[in-house]
């Protein structure tokens, strides 16, 4: 921390307890009401100048994701929170809350990891997690656990930041490292009801921290979370991942990036056979659009379509065959796709591509699946929309790693398409899919070739947050 800075610091501090006072949020406290301080303009300012410099730091850093996240959220002061920092998401954001008083106290290195800590809160989806943990477990029990969680994983603690070392000694525990929060939560708790203790923390002690300690209090360090606007747990995913992707400027720590690969792997969706089956009973209902017929609801509307019964759909699978999809993974998702299909009159046409198209075959069975044509080039998808779009067809399901083109040349007209992509891959590179995508589950896999950027190789499971050496 250089000379300037550290004096607008301790000014700050200074200026702190002119506009603080602690006895009037004791009694606010005490009460039950809500405590409030007006907090001057140029006081404001400055400090958020100090929280801007904090930011910039976080952003030059080698692992730049803690202040490109920060830099999105919301930041306001709070001299009532028993931690120099806290998060919550209101109004659809997330806000970071910091307490001057117990902030200002830290070096520059500390405050970093301070606001690190807040962000691991949020990727390691604890504000969603604790939802389910609560009543099973006291709310100390949990806030213990949420932070050795999180602190495992960052350097220059504050000198009081709840440790798994300082836990084990004081409840006399030998638990591991790298572990889940429910891990914790469960073995604190055992050993918070072995020593006859309250659910919610010992009262006492809690009213004595209050009256004679303002600081770190573990048992109401996470009380601001309770504040959040009541979302749903989508909801949060969504603005985390939106979050997420604004934020990955660079490469990430092993840590970090295993816990975004969890958030993205682990949102619960629908499988894609079942999605297909939702999606045949809007395509396949045995009626097709003509001009020849009337509307027969509105036949004196000219412009209006009639319908035609009995309609053969007409339904295209492509295969991506530039190497990434498995022979075992396709043949076991074309049998799932004939057994949705049986009880429609169909036609399916299996359309091989990879920068162009280079077989297409009709299947009416099992037997008449065929081993693809290996190639190993690039893959454009273009190709096989300008096929669909001349041909009129009903349903498009494109299996894929994902990899082609940013933009089509062409977009759908008259179809559904289905994207479904291989079971290691990631995302599909189109930044607007005009369909579904839908992931294949995994299947061993056979192939004679290997392709090496399909290998993980970061050697970390994120089911127990080990690392493996």
């Amino acid at each position: 921390m250089d000379t300037d800075f550290k004096s607008k610091v301790e000014d700050l501090y200074n200026r702190s307890y002119k506009i603080f006072d602690r006895a009037e949020l004791f009694n606010a406290r005490r009460s039950g009401s809500e405590y409030h301080v007006d907090i001057p303009k140029d006081y404001e300012e400055d400090f958020f100048a100090v929280v801007e410099r904090v930011t910039l730091n976080l952003m030059q850093d080698k692992d730049n994701f803690y202040g490109y996240f920060l830099f999105q959220m919301d930041r306001k002061i709070r001299f009532d929170i028993d931690s120099p920092s806290g998060i919550n998401f209101k109004n659809a954001k997330f806000v970071l809350y910091i307490n001057p008083v117990l902030f200002l106290q830290l070096g520059m290195n500390e405050m970093k990891s301070t606001i690190k800590h807040e962000i691991l809160h949020v990727l390691s989806l604890h504000l969603i997690r604790i939802k389910e943990l609560k009543g099973k477990v006291s709310t100390l029990a949990l806030n213990l656990a949420m932070d050795i969680t999180v602190n495992q994983y960052l350097d220059c603690l504050p000198p009081y930041a709840v440790t798994l070392s300082s836990v084990n000694l004081k409840y006399n525990l030998d638990m591991k490292q790298f572990n889940t929060l429910e891990y914790y939560a469960q073995n604190i708790q055992g050993e918070l009801d072995l020593n006859d203790e309250d659910k919610n923390g010992s009262e006492d002690d809690s009213k004595h921290n209050e009256d004679t300690n303002y600081g770190f209090t573990p048992e109401t360090s996470h009380n601001i979370w309770e504040e959040s606007s009541d979302v749903d747990e989508g909801t949060v995913r969504d603005f985390t991942e939106k979050y997420i992707r604004s934020a990955e400027k660079g490469t990430l720590s092993v840590h970090v990036q295993s816990l975004v690969d969890k958030l993205r792997n682990s949102r619960p969706s629908i499988p894609w056979n079942i999605y297909l089956k939702k999606l045949l009973g809007t395509v396949l209902s045995g009626k097709k659009k003509t001009i020849t017929i009337r509307n027969r609801r509105q036949p004196y509307r000219l412009e209006l379509k009639g319908e035609l019964r009995n309609h053969k759909a007409e339904i295209v699978v492509a295969i991506d065959i530039s190497g990434s999809i498995s022979n075992e993974e396709f043949k076991q998702a074309m049998r799932e796709v004939l057994g949705i299909v049986k009880n429609y009159d169909h036609k399916i046409s299996v359309i091989e591509c990879d920068n162009d198209i280079r077989r297409v075959y009709s299947v009416k069975n099992e037997r008449d699946i065929k081993d693809r044509k290996m190639q190993g080039g690039g893959t454009r998808f273009s190709p096989v929309f300008k096929y669909c779009n001349k041909n009129r067809i009903d349903l498009l399901i494109y299996f894929t790693d994902g990899k082609g083109e940013k933009k089509l040349d062409m977009m759908p007209t008259g179809y559904k398409v289905l994207w479904i992509l291989s079971g290691r891959s990631e995302k599909l590179s189109l930044q607007k899919p005009y369909g579904a995508v839908k992931k294949l589950k995994k299947v061993a896999i056979v192939d004679s070739c290997v392709d090496l950027k399909d290998i993980k190789t970061d050697g970390y499971s994120m089911n127990n947050q080990e690392p493996i050496f």
